[in-house]
């Protein structure tokens, strides 16, 4: 609970630190295609989940935008395990802090940090579903790059971003290394929009 309090405040005191006037708030949602890269010769495959969140748009100046949000996502891999199908669920609360370059037709390119703190993990066979969260570090640091749209009259938009995890998320076994790897795509909405 510490650590959302604390996620929180840093969202304030980001929003906290520019003109009122240029900051938009919105809420999103969308669906996610993720997996896990590593070097134990597993053949994992993507997982499909969603996410759902809310951001703040803030302008620094005409071109540039910074965009910090709040995501929970539900992310994971599929992978066979002595032949038996198994289905990893592992669900993040992640924290981007996006940099924008904003061009005039609406378009943005982003590229900024992720946090992700680790919510629950579970491993599935069948039908049945095993607490496997301390297999995993609780910490994912990692990368988010992506293009969005927003058109200015309406305040809606869409997303689609890459999310490359730095962090080593594999704590049960030293030898192997196992890194989130993610696809997102999204729609938006900015309360009050300002182009």
């Amino acid at each position: 609970m510490k650590k959302y309090i604390s996620i929180a405040i840093f969202f304030g005191v980001i929003l906290g630190t520019v003109e009122a006037q240029h900051i938009n708030v919105g809420i999103k949602g969308g669906i996610n295609g993720y997996t896990i890269k590593g070097n134990n010769n597993a053949n994992y495959k993507p997982k499909l989940g969603f996410n759902l969140g809310v951001l703040g748009h803030i302008h620094l100046n005409e071109d540039f935008a910074l965009q910090p949000e709040i995501v929970y996502s539900l992310q994971g891999t599929k992978y066979k395990s002595n032949g038996i199908n198994v289905d990893l669920q592992l669900n993040y609360l992640n924290v981007p802090i996006l940099f924008q370059y904003m061009f005039d037709n609406g378009f943005r390119l982003e590229l900024g940090p992720q946090l992700g703190i680790l919510a629950s993990a579970k491993s599935k066979v069948g039908d049945t579903k095993t607490n496997v969260s301390s297999d995993f570090k609780k910490i994912d640091l990692g990368v988010a790059a992506g293009l969005s749209y927003v058109r200015p009259s309406t305040g809606f938009g869409f997303d689609i971003r890459y999310n490359h995890g730095f962090t080593n998320i594999n704590a049960s076994n030293a030898t192997f290394n196992t890194y989130n790897r993610g696809v997102q795509l999204g729609l938006f909405y900015l309360f009050q929009h300002k182009s």
